[in-house]
């Protein structure tokens, strides 16, 4: 796609069809939302890992509908031509199918998002399916689902394991599951998958297999596209993940600059009179 047209959800879907990557990126306020509207991106995630990105937690679970919505449309205010997608939070559609609707459309109108996400594949399906069904576009999140932390024990890379590994058949995180979690997640409706922490060749297989677009964060180079979080594109995280990649040092250019305006405040530099009213 040019630089300049707007990314809907049938250009999102087409890109995969004629074998373009698709590039999206979290966002969580307006300034660096500015910032992506001038960039090339296809797709902003306003993602519930403004928790821990910051806010600080140790997980995502606390983040809230309120915040989410908030933070969606402080981030739409500034966009036009990427497509927004908009997490729903841990609590927000685990109850019912009719819960996670009615949030949808919350995160749609309040949000001003265009695309509701959600994590879970079998076990949410009925829930996709309610929101597809009045024309929401959403996207569904398997793998390594942040929210199912306690359950994983922690971030773990999910899928490595098969079945007869695990001796429970199916189970959740073995590579069966996973495969079932993709295809659940497309015959609701969802209009794509955000694969998480898997191995790169089982996300090769499940790229393969599904027709709507994969999204890969920490699942290898295979997925139809790519998603990471902005603070660790921009070097502004002090994270180290096997699969990030800093593509810039803002960290220390951050550091760097306040320490300056430190020093010449201390030593009356600043302000001078080019810096002051007359």
């Amino acid at each position: 796609m040019d630089k300049k047209d707007k990314v809907t959800v049938p250009n999102f879907l087409a890109m995969k069809d004629r074998g373009e990557k698709i590039t999206m990126i979290t966002c969580y306020e307006a300034t660096f939302a500015g910032l992506l509207e001038e960039s090339g991106i296809d797709c902003v995630l306003v993602g519930d890992s403004m928790g821990m990105v910051v806010q600080g937690l140790p997980n995502t679970l606390p983040v809230t509908m309120e915040q989410m919505v908030y933070h969606c449309r402080t981030v739409a205010r500034r966009l036009t031509r990427p497509l927004l997608i908009g997490d729903l939070p841990f609590g927000s559609y685990q109850v019912s199918p009719q819960q996670g609707l009615e949030n949808s459309i919350r995160l749609i109108k309040e949000g001003r998002v265009e695309v509701v996400k959600l994590e879970g594949g079998v076990n949410m399906a009925a829930t996709i399916e309610a929101i597809a069904r009045v024309d929401i576009p959403v996207m569904g999140h398997i793998g390594l689902t942040p929210q199912s932390y306690h359950r994983m024990g922690g971030h773990k890379v999910q899928g490595r394991r098969t079945a007869t590994q695990t001796g429970a058949g199916a189970a959740p995180g073995s590579r069966e599951r996973v495969i079932e979690d993709a295809k659940a997640v497309q015959d609701a409706g969802a209009m794509g998958v955000v694969l998480e922490g898997i191995p790169l060749d089982l996300a090769r297989e499940i790229t393969a297999l599904l027709d709507i677009p994969t999204i890969g964060i920490g699942a290898g180079q295979y997925c139809d596209g790519q998603v990471l979080v902005l603070h660790d594109v921009l070097g502004l995280s002090d994270l180290s993940l096997r699969f990030t990649k800093k593509y810039g040092d803002l960290r220390s250019a951050a550091v760097n600059a306040v320490d300056d305006y430190v020093r010449e405040v201390k030593d009356g530099a600043f302000p001078d009179e080019g810096h002051s009213y007359k």
